[in-house]
C-alpha cells in the first residue's frame, strides 16, 4: 500500500475521492484551504483507495496521512 501525505498544514474542504474508488496518479483527491487559498491536492500514484484518513472540516499538519492506496 501508499500513503498519500499532507505537502502543507490546512484545513479539509472537500473529499473527492472514496473508500474503494479506483484513482489514477494526477487526480484530484481532495482539496485543502490554508491561507485562505484553495489547493487541490493530486493523488501521486494510481490504485484503488484503502481508506480516507481525514474528513471535511478536519485540520491537517504537514506530513499527516491523508489517503492509504493499494494496488
Amino acid at each position: 500500500m501508499k500513503e498519500l501525505k499532507a505537502s502543507m498544514a490546512g484545513t479539509v474542504l472537500n473529499v473527492l475521492a472514496a473508500e474503494g474508488e479506483a484513482v489514477t496518479a494526477g487526480q484530484a483527491v481532495l482539496t485543502i484551504e490554508s491561507m485562505k487559498m484553495e489547493i487541490p491536492v493530486e493523488a501521486e500514484f494510481g490504485g484503488k483507495v484503502e481508506k480516507v484518513h481525514v474528513e471535511v472540516g478536519g485540520f491537517v499538519n504537514e506530513g499527516d496521512l491523508l489517503l492509504t492506496v493499494g494496488e
